[in-house]
């Protein structure tokens, strides 16, 4: 996944989670500029597999504490919609009730 198409994802992502901000690419990663601040995603390197993906949160940077690991883009979805408190959205069940 190329920083444009990550940039793209994370930009769909802000609109679904109904999210305002915006996703800037920087030298170490992306960050992602929200009214609760900057959240930051960062590829990991090939050493560090199973790990993928580091993202930072506002809060976590303020308290001077490292950026949290995510193994998979979706593992990195969820966290990054949690930590800013984004809409869910609908789920579909299947299933009798």
């Amino acid at each position: 996944m190329t920083d444009a198409q990550l940039r793209s994802l994370l930009l769909d992502c802000l609109k679904l989670w109904d999210v305002k901000g915006k996703v800037t690419v920087r030298d170490t990663g992306l960050a992602l500029e929200t009214p609760n601040g900057v959240f930051t995603v960062a590829r990991a390197g090939p050493d560090l597999r199973p790990v993928r993906w580091f993202y930072q949160t506002p809060e976590r940077a303020a308290a001077r504490r490292p950026p949290r690991a995510a193994p998979s883009i979706v593992a990195l979805l969820s966290a990054l919609r949690n930590a800013m408190e984004g809409a869910g959205g609908n789920r579909l069940r299947i299933g009798g009730s």
